[in-house]
């Protein structure tokens, strides 16, 4: 399927957010979605920027997105983190998130990164079939830590 694969500007945010509930569903968990389009376009395009985002277009539609970060891994030095690559499900199929992968690989490629990575959940075997296929080391003992919102709050008196 023919898609252009570009870096997302300010106006593909609406879009991207959609995606992002899209995935949200997708994975049975809807409610956890707090981030709204200011937020988007406030740390995804001022200073400090916290994010890049590719999309996928499809004529003036966006069909998928993968969004990066840096982070620095104390074994290997800067890496590139890939927080979610989505696919909206009729466009599923068609070769988009291969196309998202590959520009995501170049990117980190071009920045010099020792790693990207990313998590998958253990029930999506397509994604995990799909990773796998192109290369990716799935570590099974590893364990995701997230600590919320409220219990960071409990240590604002840090300085």
């Amino acid at each position: 399927m023919e898609v252009e694969i570009r870096h997302a500007n300010p106006q593909d945010m609406t879009h991207v957010l959609r995606l992002i509930k899209e995935l949200a569903l997708f994975e049975k968990e809807p409610d956890q979605v707090v981030i709204n389009l200011n937020d988007l376009l406030n740390d995804g395009f001022n200073d400090p920027k916290r994010f890049t985002c590719f999309v996928a277009e499809k004529g003036v539609e966006i069909v998928g997105m993968a969004l990066v970060y840096f982070r620095y891994s104390t074994w290997k030095g800067c890496s590139l983190h890939l927080e979610d690559l989505i696919v909206s499900e009729s466009y599923r199929g068609h070769g988009i998130g291969s196309q998202l992968l590959e520009t995501v690989f170049a990117y980190g490629a071009s920045k010099n990164v020792k790693r990207i990575s990313w998590e998958v959940l253990d029930w999506n075997a397509p994604a995990i079939a799909f990773y796998k296929s192109k290369g990716a080391i799935i570590k099974e003992e590893w364990r995701v830590v997230h600590f919320p919102e409220k219990e960071i709050n409990k240590y604002k008196h840090y300085n």
